[in-house]
């Protein structure tokens, strides 16, 4: 199998506050959108992110159509997270953890957006010794 590209898709009730989240706080740009659907890409990820608006009849399977969210998180590797930290805190975003470090060397911060979703930033530092 050869994999040409990757997307992560999730159902939101609000489509647009997902999406106004993803382009402003981290990057991403509209590249396709109908009425309860919006597709982003991003320029370094490597990932497209579709939000589909919960409840929409052509999701299938149906029995699994519920909201995204819970127990999940959007997480991407970041080079200072301090910095991006600083700037999507500073642009009004909802901080959920403001930046920890983990005895293995995983430093991280959490935003959600206004659908619940939580975003991730993640920087692997060195520990000492």
């Amino acid at each position: 199998m050869q994999v040409t590209s990757t997307a992560l898709s999730l159902n939101v009730a609000d489509v647009d506050a997902s999406a106004r989240f993803a382009t402003t706080h981290f990057g991403f740009t509209e590249t396709m959108s109908a009425d309860g659907f919006v597709s982003l890409e991003h320029p370094t990820a490597g990932i497209n992110v579709v939000f589909l608006r919960t409840g929409l009849s052509t999701f299938k399977p149906q029995e699994i159509a519920g909201p995204a969210g819970q127990g999940m998180l959007i997480a991407f590797v970041v080079d200072d997270l301090d910095v991006e930290f600083a700037r999507i805190a500073g642009g009004g975003a909802t901080v959920v953890t403001e930046p920890e470090t983990e005895p293995w060397g995983e430093r991280y911060c959490q935003f959600a957006d206004d659908n619940g979703l939580v975003w991730q930033l993640v920087q692997w530092v060195e520990m000492p010794q």
